[in-house]
């Protein structure tokens, strides 16, 4: 589904100011009545004093009508009981159910999240953390897709899809979202879109590995390739359906996160081929890379319903057993021939 943008402007807050959350605010401020909230204080004060988030997005002007704050309970009654705002969580999977568990003594009717992961110690998905928290009476949804936060922030065009059983949420989120340089389409498969998020970013570190070791262009077709026949077979046994890895949350999401550079998760393979430890190459980055948190819950999860992973359970190897870029290129190439279909 399409539609132009909403005719009025809606109410919007957005749980996290980190880069994605930053740009998308900056995105959205022209057309909307928007409040980006961060937790630490001083950041947000710089922020609202510099017209800057310096911290995780540097360069970028915050628009003039886009209001800052660390006051939680602020952003919260900005949206709180209108069934027409819309509260955006822009944290990373670890710090989804800390804030819902914050939001269930508040009146919230709409919840969309964007981040893209397995909570590492449950395996849930982040609608699954979300309905267990907030219970059934709140609209929830993910928005996702191939965006890099510093070209969101430039005005570049991007297409995200936003995936709810809520057909309300979904007409809600295309009216505020779509528009401009932002093009939105809408899904009712959530478990197909989470799955995609997540799983590409394991790809993409394992992209980053052959990229780095200098082992061409066809190595990263072929890895891409076969990464999404994994995508797709966990996907399925999770419930997703097959044709929702070959749209935007699936294939789109997977390439820009193994071939483009502002990947933090291809940068972790990079890193890893050029033989830095994992805890140097985090560090560096100054930023989440939810492939490293979650290929443990989708190494697991591949076991638990014996869907084949090759490559995502290679990069847990590399990244929690030992195992060396080497070792992750040497197990993949030496399996034995097999259908493509397969």
């Amino acid at each position: 589904m399409q539609a132009s943008t909403a005719a009025q402007p809606v109410k919007i807050s957005i749980l996290g100011a980190g880069a994605w959350g930053t740009a998308l605010a900056i995105a959205l401020a022209g057309r909307h009545q928007v409040l980006l909230w961060g937790r630490d204080e001083q950041a947000m004060r710089a922020a609202a004093a510099s017209r800057e988030n310096g911290t995780y997005l540097p360069g970028f002007a915050l628009p003039e009508g886009l209001r800052v704050t660390s006051d939680f309970d602020e952003a919260v009654a900005h949206v709180a009981a209108d069934p027409q705002a819309l509260l955006i969580v822009a944290s990373s999977v670890a710090g989804l159910r800390p804030l819902a568990q914050q939001l269930r003594t508040h009146p919230i009717p709409n919840l969309v999240w964007l981040c893209k992961g397995f909570e590492e110690n449950t395996r849930l998905l982040p609608h699954q953390i979300a309905r267990e928290t907030l219970g059934a009476d709140v609209a929830l949804g993910a928005l996702s897709g191939p965006s890099f936060a510093q070209e969101v922030a430039r005005g570049l065009p991007c297409a995200l899809t936003i995936a709810s059983d809520s057909p309300a949420l979904r007409e809600l989120v295309v009216g505020a979202v779509h528009g401009r340089a932002i093009r939105v389409y809408s899904t009712d498969d959530l478990v197909g879109v989470e799955v995609g998020g997540a799983v590409k970013n394991i790809l993409a570190i394992a992209t980053g590995v052959v990229d780095g070791m200098g082992l061409g262009h066809n190595a990263r077709a072929a890895l891409i390739t076969r990464g999404l026949a994994e995508i797709t077979r966990l996907g399925i046994a999770l419930g997703g359906r097959a044709e929702t890895f070959m749209g935007l949350a699936g294939i789109g999401d997977l390439i820009l996160t193994c071939t483009g550079d502002l990947s933090r998760n291809r940068q972790v393979g990079l890193g890893l081929a050029q033989g830095k430890k994992l805890d140097t190459i985090v560090t560096e980055l100054g930023h989440v890379a939810e492939g490293v948190r979650c290929a443990q819950a989708v190494r697991a999860l591949a076991a638990q319903h014996q869907v084949e992973m090759p490559i995502a359970n290679a990069v847990a190897a590399v990244l929690f057993d030992g195992g060396s870029p080497r070792d992750m290129v040497e197990s993949l190439l030496s399996r034995d021939p097999r259908d493509e279909r397969a």
